[in-house]
């Protein structure tokens, strides 16, 4: 508590606001962390794969509300994070934040404060970032194919190339596999990023 506090204007005063009505304190990033927010989907994603490295995590605060998860870093004045829906909290920002030992509200420790300072390191981040969104793309593609017999969805983008004949053929073999009532629409594509 007192590590996190630290980073308050008023450190007293940002305790007495975790004891207060709402349970949360605004702490100033920069000067002891900076914060990593990304969409809580691939946050937890990564954090599913930094829990999985011998080294100890930084704190990680997830809000359900906004559905996004922040990972506390080392301050970087000039770090620099590009992706969609990523936003990167340094100097001159500032973070609503729960007392470590408890949640308030939409606002939960996912990886509470240990007290020491520690901090993720933004490379083993980077690279948990990295296989998350290979498993949520291998995920995407999984859904346009079809459960029981692997086809890719049929549509004009698939059947046009194809001799109609063939197309037809292959439409009547994939409605055999299962019946009819069983069979899910085709999903949307793999999500596209970029870094």
């Amino acid at each position: 508590m007192e590590w996190l506090a630290a980073a308050a204007t008023d450190p007293r005063a940002c305790k007495r606001q975790w004891h207060g009505t709402t349970g949360t304190a605004v702490l100033a990033c920069g000067r002891f962390w900076d914060v990593l927010s990304v969409p809580q989907q691939l946050g937890l994603m990564a954090l599913d794969a930094l829990l999985c490295i011998p080294q100890a995590p930084g704190p990680a605060l997830a809000d359900f509300v906004a559905c996004r998860v922040g990972f506390f870093l080392p301050p970087d004045p000039i770090g620099r994070w590009v992706g969609s829906e990523i936003r990167y909290l340094g100097t001159g920002a500032w973070l609503t934040v729960p007392p470590p030992d408890r949640a308030a509200g939409h606002l939960r420790w996912l990886v509470p404060p240990d007290g020491a300072g520690t901090l993720f390191l933004p490379a083993a981040v980077e690279l948990a970032f990295q296989q998350a969104l290979g498993r949520q793309a291998a995920q995407a593609n999984r859904r346009e194919k079809c459960p029981a017999c692997g086809a890719p969805p049929l549509g004009p983008e698939s059947t046009a190339a194809a001799d109609p004949a063939d197309a037809r053929a292959r439409a009547a073999e994939h409605g055999r596999s299962r019946p009819f009532s069983q069979q899910a629409p085709a999903q949307p594509g793999a999500p596209k990023t970029t870094r």
